[in-house]
């Protein structure tokens, strides 16, 4: 389990993190899942890759801790007492790019943000994006098209330094 843990926590980590946009709450997802493969494998059937598999347990956790009262309770706060975005300062011209970006991917709607984040960001292949999000690989590709004018769009203001050159 320890190696199950170790070799998986950050992938599914940034998983849970682009569908919540919560640190602590991925954190948190990434825990339950851990806890229920363990308290369940005895159940589990090897037929696949356990990549996948947990993959799967984060995505479905994920979307159902954005459909919990928790979840609606925070939003309603937020927009009750709106705060002011706190903006992290950092030296580096790279490190502020990639968070102009990351935060680009997360406004993305849910169905563009899924195929983009596994494509770009987890290397996978078209077919195991479809097979993970159980929908064809024509809408796959349709949503990852989507996806990135919706980036372009969102980003085109945006004078790039380092992050262009790579």
């Amino acid at each position: 389990m320890e190696q199950l843990m170790e070799q998986h926590t950050e992938r599914l980590f940034r998983i849970a993190y682009y569908y919540t946009k919560d640190l602590q709450i991925a954190e948190d997802i990434v825990q339950d899942v851990f806890i229920k493969f363990y308290h369940h494998q005895k159940h589990y059937e090897e037929r696949g890759e356990i990549k996948a598999y947990l993959a799967r347990m984060t995505i479905n956790r994920s979307k159902d801790y954005l459909k919990s009262w928790a979840f609606r309770k925070i939003v309603l706060q937020h927009k009750l007492f709106s705060k002011q975005k706190t903006v992290i300062k950092d030296a580096l011209i790279q490190h502020d790019e990639q968070t102009i970006l990351d935060e680009a991917i997360l406004r993305l709607p849910i169905k563009q943000r899924e195929p983009i984040v596994y494509f770009y960001l987890e290397d996978m292949p078209i077919k195991e994006i479809a097979e993970l999000l159980g929908i064809p690989e024509g809408t796959v590709k349709s949503r990852l098209k989507k996806g990135k004018e919706l980036l372009k769009r969102d980003l085109q203001d945006i004078e790039w330094e380092v992050l262009y050159n790579e």
